[in-house]
């Protein structure tokens, strides 16, 4: 069954632990975060932002409209309001990031616990075999040998 997510395209389900957790299983609250701060942290955000200032300030310069004038107040209250909201949302997607990050060193040290486990069981086979070829070898060069003497031992036909 897939799992649907936003817009975009239709996903599997994880197969991972830790994803299934943190995404597939992720309360609404923790996706938004996720999704914000995502936002918030590229290049196009900045783009637009950057857009958006740059006509607001020429706009009101310009007075093609004249509602914020010259120490724009109304825009520093808006970047205000935007980094009282911005901040949360990012520090929660930190804090989902590192409980993600722990529980995924988690997992890879269980695996490699269960890996090592394997490797002792596949290491002691290993010797067990070694020991029995040691002894078919040994008994291998013992009827040789007696195969040997038999054969020294009897007269040239």
């Amino acid at each position: 069954m897939a799992v649907r997510r936003g817009r975009g395209p239709r996903r599997e389900p994880s197969r991972h632990p830790v994803n299934v957790t943190f995404v597939d299983d992720a309360p609404f609250g923790a996706r938004v975060a996720d999704a914000v701060s995502g936002f918030l942290g590229s290049w196009k955000f900045i783009v637009l932002q950057t857009i958006f200032v740059v006509i607001w300030i020429a706009g009101n310069i310009a007075l093609l409209f004249d509602f914020d004038p010259f120490p724009f107040i109304l825009l520093n209250l808006a970047f205000s309001t935007q980094a009282a909201y911005a901040a949360p949302l990012i520090l929660l997607a930190g804090n989902r990031a590192s409980a993600r990050d722990r529980m995924t060193l988690e997992h890879a040290a269980q695996e490699a616990d269960v890996e090592e486990e394997q490797n002792e069981r596949l290491l002691e086979g290993n010797k067990a075999i070694l020991e029995k070829v040691e002894e078919l070898e040994e008994r291998i060069l013992e009827l040789e040998a007696k195969i040997l003497s038999e054969i020294r031992g009897r007269p040239a036909g």
